[in-house]
């Protein structure tokens, strides 16, 4: 049975997709081309409706076990299989099956500073056409009206910056020893040590890969009557086009995607006012998290956005 020794588990918009496309090249181990299959984060089939967009994120979860195991059978002879899908440390009971299915496994982290987090988060949906509310704090503020509706945990921004709530359960599970905790400044300043740190974690030789790709930067669109239209076009074929095949979702927004990116506008700059306004949000866990590691995080609550160039 083909099943990965370690996993990427978090967190979104913290450069995970960087790092999979990064440990991708190295001979010793093996990712398979599909990133985030989400196989963890169900017991069974995934939704079929959420917010907007979401009907075709969850047709593309990869469920079945026997599809999830397929995934790996390419792996070369010894070498070690993983997969990232940085959703599995918010999931508490993605968590759970995790420790069920593969209690050996290694887990490395990716952590980022919540509030920049979060805001990469809202320009990302923006970006895509997905996100209709135009003010980030607003937006941090409709998470629980969303959250009840069924909204994907994508659109969590507030609580998948919970850190300390998550890695307290995953302590619960794992040993010290089977998890890597790492920073996102971490991965984009200093990718070579970062990289050599990853690869002695999970057992293989260091120095074979020094490259971080910039990955899923999503370009930011100009806010304009036009695309305001696009947006609109694009959210309403993500709640009405779950009845129809992956295939023929993607050929409708593809269209309409490539349109409203034609428009580039500046992406949009986190404000000390907005800062102010969503920090409250993560101060306690900010404290737990220190707690929980040992390491310090106060930096969070006073550094400026970091720039999003390898998320």
């Amino acid at each position: 049975m083909a099943l990965p020794d370690f996993l990427v588990i978090g967190v979104p918009k913290a450069g995970t997709t960087a790092l999979h496309a990064a440990l991708a090249r190295h001979p010793a181990l093996y990712l398979p081309p599909v990133k985030e299959p989400k196989f963890f984060l169900s017991a069974g089939p995934p939704p079929a409706q959420g917010g907007p967009g979401d009907a075709q994120t969850y047709q593309e979860h990869v469920w079945r076990p026997s599809d999830y195991e397929r995934l790996f059978d390419p792996a070369p002879e010894g070498a070690l299989r993983g997969e990232a899908t940085p959703f599995y440390l918010y999931d508490l009971d993605a968590q759970n099956r995790i420790r069920r299915l593969l209690p050996k496994a290694r887990l490395v982290v990716l952590l980022r500073n919540p509030v920049d987090r979060a805001h990469s988060n809202w320009t990302h949906l923006w970006a895509a056409g997905l996100e209709s509310e135009r003010d980030f704090v607003r937006a941090c503020a409709l998470e629980q009206v969303r959250r009840e509706a069924g909204w994907a945990p994508f659109w969590h921004y507030v609580s998948l910056g919970l850190y300390g709530e998550q890695l307290a359960h995953l302590f619960g599970l794992f040993s010290r020893e089977q998890v890597l905790l790492l920073r996102y400044r971490d991965l984009r300043d200093s990718p070579v040590a970062t990289l050599d740190r990853v690869c002695e974690f999970l057992g293989v030789q260091t120095g074979l890969v020094d490259l971080v790709p910039s990955e899923n930067v999503t370009p930011f669109v100009a806010d304009t009557p036009v695309n305001a239209a696009l947006r609109a076009a694009l959210r309403t074929g993500g709640r009405i086009g779950h009845h129809f095949p992956v295939p023929a979702r993607r050929a409708v927004r593809g269209p309409l995607l490539s349109a409203l990116r034609r428009q580039r506008g500046g992406r949009p700059k986190l404000t000390p006012e907005q800062r102010r306004a969503v920090l409250p949000y993560f101060t306690d866990d900010i404290a737990r998290l220190e707690e929980i590691t040992g390491l310090a995080y106060a930096d969070w609550l006073t550094v400026g956005l970091e720039p999003d160039v390898i998320d």
